[in-house]
């Protein structure tokens, strides 16, 4: 079996973790600061993250890095 590309993992980690906290696209990226358009991309594994954009994005999740990447491993 094989598994989808890590961006594609991380963006259903991602967007798994915000729906767990009832906020929508929109609402999300306003609250970190970028717009929605960007965030739909990082969410559909388009946008290529950096460092900083993933930490952006988990401090909004109230999650840790490593937990973001934790999670997107055990997807397939």
């Amino acid at each position: 079996m094989s598994r989808a590309p890590l961006s594609v993992r991380l963006a259903k980690a991602i967007r798994a973790r915000r729906e767990a906290l009832e906020m929508s696209q929109e609402a999300f990226a306003d609250l970190i600061g970028v717009h929605r358009t960007y965030y739909g991309a990082v969410e559909r594994g388009k946008q290529n993250l950096t460092l900083s954009s993933i930490e952006r994005i988990a401090d909004g999740l109230e999650v840790s890095v490593a937990s973001l990447f934790v999670s997107a491993d055990k997807l397939p």
